[in-house]
């Protein structure tokens, strides 16, 4: 498969958001789950049906598709600092859907990124086998928090996300 361009990084920008000293790193898990690559692809491509997945995520909107992907969405997480709590809206693309491969872009101000890139394949046993790598760049001031954020939410995302798909498409949320 030919290489496609790293989605979703920010260099520096016409209103000068990228400028500065960005950070970036990438953490990656594998989830296993008794369903097809198809079932994976409509839940992982369909971000209004991430809030029962996303530890982090209050709200989803859909937004008219953005130049160049095939879905977009307004999500608001509750983040935390301390005991304050506070909500954060911040726009995501669907860049990419396919059998094997779900490609989503989140872009937060300032100057945060998160891409997240999935590989599907099937496995021995009517398994599906799900690799996701999450790269995050954000200005050096803020990357750690946002990364410690980021990677919290995603692993929790990840150690639902088997029992979910396990459940089946027609299964009721659970709640």
């Amino acid at each position: 498969m030919p290489a496609r361009p790293p989605y979703g990084t920010i260099g520096r920008t016409a209103d000068g958001e990228g400028d500065g000293v960005l950070s970036r790193d990438t953490f990656s898990y594998t989830v296993q789950a008794r369903c097809s690559r198809a079932e994976a692809v409509a839940l992982l491509g369909d971000l209004t049906r991430q809030g029962e997945l996303h530890p982090l995520i209050v709200g989803v909107r859909r937004l008219p598709p953005r130049p160049g992907a095939l879905a977009s969405y307004a999500i608001t997480d509750r983040l935390a600092v301390g005991p304050l709590r506070f909500p954060v809206t911040y726009q995501a693309d669907v860049l990419i859907a396919t059998e094997d491969e779900v490609v989503t872009v989140a872009r937060q101000r300032p100057a945060t990124t998160v891409r997240n890139h999935t590989r599907l394949r099937d496995e021995p046993g009517g398994v599906t086998r799900i690799d996701v790598e999450i790269t995050l760049s954000a200005p050096a001031p803020l990357f750690g928090y946002a990364f410690r954020q980021a990677r919290a939410a995603h692993l929790g995302l990840a150690s639902r996300l088997g029992a979910v798909l396990d459940r089946g498409p027609d299964a009721p949320a659970a709640g």
